[in-house]
Protein backbone atom coordinates (compact mmCIF):
# COMPACT_ATOMS: atom_id res chain seq x y z
CA UNK A 1 0.00 0.00 0.00
CA UNK A 2 1.34 3.45 -0.86
CA UNK A 3 0.35 6.06 1.21
CA UNK A 4 -1.04 8.89 -0.27
CA UNK A 5 0.43 12.48 -1.05
CA UNK A 6 -0.95 14.90 1.37
CA UNK A 7 -3.04 17.70 1.03
CA UNK A 8 -5.61 15.45 -1.09
CA UNK A 9 -8.47 17.10 -2.57
CA UNK A 10 -11.70 15.72 -4.30
CA UNK A 11 -15.23 16.55 -5.34
CA UNK A 12 -18.72 15.22 -5.56
CA UNK A 13 -19.90 13.91 -9.66
CA UNK A 14 -20.61 17.56 -10.58
CA UNK A 15 -18.07 19.54 -8.42
CA UNK A 16 -20.20 22.03 -6.71
CA UNK A 17 -19.19 20.26 -3.09
CA UNK A 18 -15.47 19.64 -2.65
CA UNK A 19 -13.08 18.45 0.15
CA UNK A 20 -9.73 18.30 1.19
CA UNK A 21 -7.62 16.10 3.44
CA UNK A 22 -4.77 17.08 5.49
CA UNK A 23 -4.09 13.58 7.67
CA UNK A 24 -3.44 10.65 6.42
CA UNK A 25 -6.17 8.42 6.85
CA UNK A 26 -6.35 6.08 10.01
CA UNK A 27 -7.60 2.70 8.13
CA UNK A 28 -9.62 1.97 4.88
CA UNK A 29 -12.46 -0.21 4.43
CA UNK A 30 -15.04 -2.10 2.17
CA UNK A 31 -18.44 -2.43 3.84
CA UNK A 32 -20.88 -5.11 2.58
CA UNK A 33 -23.83 -4.54 4.20
CA UNK A 34 -26.86 -3.79 2.96
CA UNK A 35 -27.46 -0.36 3.05
CA UNK A 36 -24.17 0.52 1.77
CA UNK A 37 -24.75 -1.54 -0.73
CA UNK A 38 -28.20 0.41 -1.27
CA UNK A 39 -26.86 3.64 -1.26
CA UNK A 40 -23.60 3.52 -3.44
CA UNK A 41 -25.70 1.18 -6.07
CA UNK A 42 -22.87 -1.62 -5.82
CA UNK A 43 -21.60 -4.49 -4.03
CA UNK A 44 -20.16 -2.52 -1.68
CA UNK A 45 -19.00 0.55 -0.19
CA UNK A 46 -15.34 1.88 0.00
CA UNK A 47 -14.29 4.14 3.27
CA UNK A 48 -11.44 5.97 4.64
CA UNK A 49 -11.45 6.42 8.21
CA UNK A 50 -10.02 10.13 8.44
CA UNK A 51 -8.86 11.89 11.66
CA UNK A 52 -12.05 14.92 11.82
CA UNK A 53 -9.53 17.75 12.39
CA UNK A 54 -7.70 16.61 9.13
CA UNK A 55 -10.88 17.07 6.74
CA UNK A 56 -12.91 20.43 5.75
CA UNK A 57 -15.46 20.98 3.13
CA UNK A 58 -14.01 23.56 1.40
CA UNK A 59 -16.68 24.51 -1.37
CA UNK A 60 -20.37 23.96 -1.28
CA UNK A 61 -22.48 22.76 1.33
CA UNK A 62 -23.29 19.23 1.40
CA UNK A 63 -26.64 17.74 2.74
CA UNK A 64 -27.71 15.07 5.11
CA UNK A 65 -29.35 12.04 3.04
CA UNK A 66 -29.35 8.67 2.83
CA UNK A 67 -31.08 6.82 6.10
CA UNK A 68 -31.70 10.15 7.77
CA UNK A 69 -30.65 8.21 11.42
CA UNK A 70 -30.32 9.64 14.76
CA UNK A 71 -26.76 7.58 14.99
CA UNK A 72 -25.50 8.37 11.05
CA UNK A 73 -25.35 11.30 9.04
CA UNK A 74 -24.26 10.74 5.53
CA UNK A 75 -23.61 13.94 3.68
CA UNK A 76 -24.71 14.57 -0.37
CA UNK A 77 -23.89 17.43 -2.45
CA UNK A 78 -27.23 18.45 -2.94
CA UNK A 79 -27.12 19.26 -6.74
CA UNK A 80 -25.63 15.86 -7.71
CA UNK A 81 -26.68 13.51 -4.92
CA UNK A 82 -23.42 12.15 -4.76
CA UNK A 83 -22.52 10.57 -1.09
CA UNK A 84 -19.54 12.01 -0.42
CA UNK A 85 -18.93 11.29 3.56
CA UNK A 86 -20.35 9.91 6.74
CA UNK A 87 -19.82 11.19 10.34
CA UNK A 88 -20.99 9.22 12.88
CA UNK A 89 -22.85 10.26 16.62
CA UNK A 90 -20.34 9.25 19.41
CA UNK A 91 -17.54 8.95 16.92
CA UNK A 92 -16.35 12.83 16.62
CA UNK A 93 -12.73 12.61 15.98
CA UNK A 94 -13.48 10.35 12.66
CA UNK A 95 -14.48 10.89 9.13
CA UNK A 96 -15.61 8.36 6.55
CA UNK A 97 -14.71 10.01 3.62
CA UNK A 98 -15.55 7.99 -0.15
CA UNK A 99 -11.95 7.85 -1.63
CA UNK A 100 -12.76 7.61 -5.14
CA UNK A 101 -14.39 11.06 -5.01
CA UNK A 102 -10.72 11.69 -4.44
CA UNK A 103 -9.24 13.65 -7.33
CA UNK A 104 -5.74 10.91 -6.66
CA UNK A 105 -7.69 7.62 -5.34
CA UNK A 106 -4.68 5.87 -6.63
CA UNK A 107 -3.55 4.98 -3.30
CA UNK A 108 -7.07 3.59 -1.92
CA UNK A 109 -7.04 -0.22 -1.03
CA UNK A 110 -9.34 -1.47 1.57
CA UNK A 111 -7.59 -2.86 4.31
CA UNK A 112 -10.68 -4.28 6.30
CA UNK A 113 -14.02 -5.53 5.02
CA UNK A 114 -16.96 -5.48 6.94
CA UNK A 115 -20.85 -7.10 7.25
CA UNK A 116 -19.55 -9.97 5.22
CA UNK A 117 -22.26 -11.51 6.15
CA UNK A 118 -23.98 -9.77 3.90
CA UNK A 119 -21.78 -10.00 0.81
CA UNK A 120 -22.66 -11.04 -2.64
CA UNK A 121 -21.32 -13.89 -2.67
CA UNK A 122 -19.04 -12.83 -6.02
CA UNK A 123 -18.12 -9.83 -4.71
CA UNK A 124 -14.48 -9.79 -3.51
CA UNK A 125 -11.57 -7.08 -2.42
CA UNK A 126 -8.11 -7.90 -1.45
CA UNK A 127 -8.76 -6.00 1.83
CA UNK A 128 -6.35 -8.08 4.70
CA UNK A 129 -8.87 -8.52 7.23
CA UNK A 130 -12.75 -9.85 7.21
CA UNK A 131 -15.19 -9.40 9.59
CA UNK A 132 -19.08 -10.84 9.46
CA UNK A 133 -20.02 -7.75 11.34
CA UNK A 134 -17.91 -4.67 12.28
CA UNK A 135 -15.02 -5.04 14.22
CA UNK A 136 -15.60 -5.46 17.87
CA UNK A 137 -14.35 -1.80 19.81
CA UNK A 138 -11.23 -3.59 21.09
CA UNK A 139 -9.91 -4.78 17.91
CA UNK A 140 -9.74 -0.81 16.20
CA UNK A 141 -6.52 0.15 17.99
CA UNK A 142 -4.71 -2.96 16.80
CA UNK A 143 -6.11 -2.65 13.23
CA UNK A 144 -5.21 1.20 12.96
CA UNK A 145 -1.55 0.67 14.62
CA UNK A 146 -1.18 -2.66 11.72
CA UNK A 147 -2.25 -0.81 8.50
CA UNK A 148 -0.51 2.49 9.59
CA UNK A 149 2.59 0.05 9.67
CA UNK A 150 1.79 -1.46 6.27
CA UNK A 151 2.34 1.07 4.32
CA UNK A 152 6.36 0.73 5.51
CA UNK A 153 6.58 -2.59 4.20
Amino acid sequence: MKPPRLPLTGACRCGQVRVEISAPPLITAACHCRGCQSMSSSAFSLTAIMPADGFRVTAGTPVIGGLHGPDLHHFFCPHCMTWMFTRVVGFDGFVNVRPTLLDDHDWFVPFIETMTKEKLPWAETPARHRFEGFPPMEDFERLIAEYATAGEA
